[in-house]
């Protein structure tokens, strides 16, 4: 098995993108049973968590800008680990996101390089 880490990208700026109270209570169940799903079938990793809207970039002629980084008006709210027999595997996993129901949402998958590889 191989890791991987699934960015979690959505428009955290736009004040009418974020979602209703009632919308949150929604989308946080389903989350909670895909995480599960994950976790039930020993394919969820320790570590992962949200960001919060708060933050700065450097750029490497050290300019500092405030708030998150964003393209498209979108910004990274998140990332979990998760384990899968190769990347075709862990789309399938992705692939379920409930965030991918949202709009301008979007799921980037990358696998952990191996320490020395």
């Amino acid at each position: 098995m191989k890791a991987f880490v699934f960015l979690f990208r959505m428009d955290i700026t736009t004040k009418n993108a974020q979602p209703s109270a009632g919308q949150m209570e929604t989308y946080m169940t389903q989350w909670m049973k895909w995480i599960h799903d994950i976790d039930h079938n020993g394919q969820l990793l320790e570590g992962g968590n949200h960001f919060s809207r708060n933050g700065r970039v450097i750029y490497s002629d050290n300019k500092v800008t405030e708030g998150p980084y964003t393209s498209a008006k979108n910004s990274v709210a998140g990332y979990i680990l998760v384990q899968a027999k190769n990347l075709d595997a862990a789309t399938r996993l992705a692939e379920k996101c409930p965030i991918l129901e949202g709009q301008n949402t979007s799921v980037e998958i990358r696998e952990l390089a191996t320490p020395g590889a």
